[in-house]
């Protein structure tokens, strides 16, 4: 462990060295701490943790740094249980305040109290959205030793005059830099000035940009500051790959089942989407392929995110299709593969995404898929991590080439439908009587399957035919197809 001072302020560094030669007993916890810590099976504590317990113990301000999966929730669960053993709380007035910016990391975080406080008689209260106010008053009532939060469900108990957070002695913020993406900082700050100025700050964050340094600039007092890894680097047992793809979705989707079939290794995965409408899409995609699969999204109720996750770390879903509300600090410890379906909008949300793999010493594997579109956010990821990631089976200038012939025949497909209609005054009769016959059979899908699967006297109906069954949960095709509307036809015959 290696300590000096940057502008006055104290920064650790803990090395893996000095990590393997440290045990929990050495770090300064109560006995009731240690024999919780003992039970769950754990001696050695994580580079994080064996620096932040000393000086948080001490009742000093940590400002701790470390990628994801490095257990940043021990190095405050720990060392606050040791200080709540003596004194209770008030109604209404919790002894300790930590934020978290999601509901499934303040679950989360309960758990680590339950599990680690099992031999001390405090009383945990969860305020998130989803679950009933009256639940949570109740709680709040009895005297709350440890509230878990997210910032909009505090905000709102307060405001009700259900909470007074004049008592808080511990106020912790978790996932500092994922606060800021999803815009909290303001509902954080005004938090901040309804809790004593007098109290312990110990904030965590897995990257360090310059907006999070400012703002603990602003919450922390003379600081213990303790890195371990460096702000935005990449798990070394990961595996990292881009993949090359066409811009359209249902070649997306085709390409990631291949891939997804390619692994002979894959125990379980979780597949990330930029938006919450692309999780259901290729939900129900894989879903009909036959996969194992569930989806996580920020628009889902609490019941069913929980029974989700716990579904997936049971091994009864091998696949979860998920937005960013699954890439930060959820504490699934063994999955084998990470695919980006997108490549994250903001280049720091890569490294939580394939943080999810790789875990506590394992292997893992990670996927990209990369459009010519989104090359340039494949180049800031690239420059964040300082390493280029390696392609698989080709690279975007395959893919490209192969999009451009895929779209040739489609303007042979038009002047065939014209040839058509110019034929005279018999040819459109029939055509407008096929229009009619082929809207009566819409109704009855197998009919429609079995007629784009026969053989085609025209060529290019075969290849549009083709593509279309491809396009397994697409919408419906833009246009009028070969059903043309009848108004069309006259104006066709003058």
């Amino acid at each position: 462990m290696e300590c000096h001072k940057t502008s006055g302020q104290l920064v650790t560094l803990v090395t893996e060295t000095t990590f393997s030669l440290i045990t929990f007993s050495d770090l300064g916890l109560s006995q009731k701490v240690l024999s919780a810590v003992e039970d769950a099976g754990y001696t050695t504590p994580t580079p994080i943790q064996a620096g932040a317990i000393p000086p948080a113990l001490a009742g000093r301000d940590i400002l701790g740094i470390a990628q994801t999966g490095t257990g940043k929730t021990a190095s405050f669960v720990l060392p606050m249980l040791s200080r709540l053993e003596k004194g209770r709380a008030r109604a209404r007035m919790p002894r300790t305040l930590i934020l978290e910016p999601t509901r499934e990391l303040a679950a989360q975080v309960q758990e680590n109290f339950i599990t680690y406080g099992k031999y001390h008689k405090l009383n945990i209260a969860l305020l998130i959205g989803g679950v009933s106010f009256e639940e949570q008053n109740r709680k709040l009532e009895r005297g709350a030793d440890v509230l878990i939060a997210t910032p909009g469900r505090l905000l709102d108990h307060q405001e009700r005059g259900k909470l007074l957070l004049t008592g808080v002695e511990i106020f912790v913020i978790d996932e500092a830099d994922r606060m800021l993406d999803m815009g909290f900082i303001p509902d954080i700050e005004r938090i901040a000035k309804l809790i004593p100025f007098t109290r312990q700050t110990l904030f965590f964050s897995a990257t360090m940009p310059a907006e999070i340094q400012r703002l603990s600039d602003g919450f922390l007092q003379n600081p213990e500051e303790v890195r371990v890894a460096p702000a935005a680097s990449a798990a070394t047992t990961v595996t990292q790959r881009v993949v090359a793809c066409k811009s359209k979705d249902f070649e997306k989707r085709a390409l990631l089942r291949d891939l997804i079939r390619e692994q002979d290794n894959l125990k379980n995965a979780i597949i990330f989407c930029n938006r919450k409408r692309d999780v259901s899409d290729l939900f129900r995609s894989l879903e009909r392929h036959g996969f194992s699969v569930g989806a996580l999204h920020g628009d889902m109720d609490q019941h069913s995110r929980t029974a989700m996750l716990q579904g997936f770390r049971e091994n009864k879903i091998q696949l979860l299709v998920a937005s960013d509300v699954a890439a930060r600090g959820l504490d699934l410890p063994d999955v084998s593969h990470v695919f980006n379906f997108d490549v994250p909008i903001h280049a720091e949300d890569y490294v939580h995404r394939i943080g999810r793999t790789g875990r506590a010493g394992r292997e893992g594997a990670s996927f990209t898929l990369v459009t010519s579109r989104e090359s340039k956010q494949l180049d800031a990821i690239e420059k964040l991590i300082n390493q280029k990631i390696a392609w698989h089976d080709g690279d975007l200038s395959s893919a490209s080439t192969g999009a451009s012939e895929e779209e040739a025949p489609k303007p042979k497909t038009r002047s065939n439908r014209s040839s058509g209609k110019s034929s005279g005054e018999t040819s459109g009769r029939n055509q407008r009587s096929s229009s009619r016959k082929t809207q009566e059979e819409k109704p009855e899908p197998v009919e429609m399957v079995k007629q784009e699967k026969s053989p085609a006297t025209n060529d290019n109906k075969n290849r549009r035919g083709g593509r279309r069954n491809d396009r397994d949960d697409s919408s419906s095709p833009v246009g009028f197809g070969d059903e043309i509307p009848a108004f069309m036809m006259i104006g066709e015959k003058r």
